[in-house]
């Protein structure tokens, strides 16, 4: 019989530390995102548009590393909410984009409170929370190229 495999114990397995810290970060963030009146994934679509406004869905979805099916019914909610508008483009009437409306620029200014959250709760300092950032980010950027 062969040797059976060693089994990493979760807490020793990155993807499942990711994958929970990403959870338990989001159950810090619901309260005060309910207060705002938006879901995660609404939120995260806002701040692509707080990047660049009058985005495409697909440019979002892009963005975000998710599909177009997952970000469209977020920017019909968020529309119907009067945070955004979508228009077709002036210079391709085929496209359509997205683009913020006052109250969802008006929104910007009180998600602070999102990364006050997360630097109080999380015990790093600002110059550790952006290192750790830098590096998860260059883990993903590095999962992302290697499946493209």
């Amino acid at each position: 019989m062969p040797d059976e495999p060693t089994t990493l114990p979760l807490d020793s397995q990155l993807c499942f530390s990711i994958y929970s810290a990403s959870i338990a970060i989001n159950r810090v963030y619901k309260p005060m995102l309910d207060a705002l009146g938006v879901t995660y994934t609404q939120y995260l679509v806002l701040s692509t548009l707080w990047e660049r406004d009058g985005l495409t869905i697909s440019a979002i979805a892009d963005r975000l590393g998710l599909e177009s099916s997952t970000i469209t019914p977020a920017v019909k909610r968020l529309e119907a909410a009067g945070f955004l508008g979508r228009h077709r483009s002036v210079t391709d009437e085929r496209q359509v984009e997205v683009h913020l409306t006052a109250k969802g620029r008006g929104l910007h200014v009180k998600t602070g409170c999102l990364t006050d959250a997360l630097l109080e709760n999380s015990g790093f300092t600002v110059p550790e929370m952006i290192d750790l950032n830098e590096r998860v980010r260059k883990l993903r950027d590095g999962m992302r190229d290697a499946v493209k």
